[in-house]
């Protein structure tokens, strides 16, 4: 008799435990990417700020369930995949006319004023893909920015270059653009501008930028973007390199910085989109 309740009970065991199971596979993977040290920027308006909404940690650890973010920042079940999703709309940031679902790099959580310096340096790696973009009047993909270092003032910067915020140019765009990867960053227009004159976007003009030789298409692909003090080399799939190791680099080297991954869509064309998958992402500095 109590061989068989032990069975009995053996056999509930069982189904219960294979039961949970399933129910796990069935809400799927999820991305190896910690969000305890980023922020997010997507298209929604914010009802309570009537701005664009941006969430920090730790309330974006609960993107699968904020309203607010699972339009366009949520989990792919099947490919495991942390998707970010973006599109023409009236959520915009400061100086850009595009919209974007984008990842930025907080140091120390929900604080913007502690960034990095070339000179620090940092590196950040991400395996990602394009999930699916929308395409022109004349057949082209439109193009997406799927990497970046920002750069920004500091707040003696600010005070001494006379400007209204801490932006500074990004000296680093990465495009996911026709199926190929496309680098851009910024020079100098004036190799002897004085400290203050450097801290004005206008005195930063963009390079001819690089374009990979590898088509990564709408397959998954590994891209590195390593900074030490005047060099950054920006690599995909550990393959092909772009190094940055000049006078404009070590010129650059008066500005903080901070990462940002995702989705910073480059078109306002009616019915626009794309989505862009992150599988992993870390930064070490």
């Amino acid at each position: 008799m109590k061989s068989k309740a032990v069975l009995v009970f053996t056999f509930f065991a069982l189904f219960f435990f294979k039961d949970c199971v399933a129910q796990k596979t069935k809400k799927g993977k999820v991305a190896d990417i910690d969000l305890n040290h980023w922020s997010v920027t997507t298209p929604e308006i914010n009802p309570e700020t009537g701005k664009v909404t941006n969430v920090e940690p730790p309330q974006i650890l609960n993107y699968a369930e904020d309203p607010l973010l699972m339009k366009n920042m949520y989990n792919d079940p099947k490919s495991g995949a942390l998707v970010f999703y973006a599109y023409p709309a009236e959520g915009k940031t400061a100086n850009t006319k595009y919209s974007r679902s984008e990842l930025r790099e907080q140091m120390v959580s929900g604080d913007n004023n502690k960034n990095w310096t070339f000179k620090q340096g940092g590196t950040m790696k991400g395996e990602l893909a394009m999930g699916s973009v929308s395409k022109d009047k004349d057949g082209k993909y439109h193009k997406v920015i799927i990497m970046q270092i920002h750069g920004r003032l500091s707040n003696e910067q600010k005070i001494l270059s006379g400007q209204d915020d801490n932006n500074a140019p990004p000296i680093l765009k990465i495009y996911w653009q026709d199926g190929k990867i496309r680098v851009k960053t910024k020079e100098l227009k004036n190799l002897n501008a004085t400290y203050e004159e450097m801290l004005h976007e206008d005195a930063w003009d963009d390079d001819k930028g690089y374009t990979f030789k590898e088509e990564v298409g709408f397959n998954r692909f590994d891209l590195e973007v390593k900074v030490t003090d005047g060099k950054m080399v920006v690599s995909l799939n550990n393959n092909e390199f772009a190094v940055y190791d000049n006078i404009h680099m070590r010129k650059w080297g008066i500005f903080e910085n901070y990462f940002k991954a995702g989705n910073y869509f480059q078109s306002r064309d009616e019915g626009s989109f794309a989505k862009v998958n992150y599988y992993k992402l870390t930064v070490t500095h």
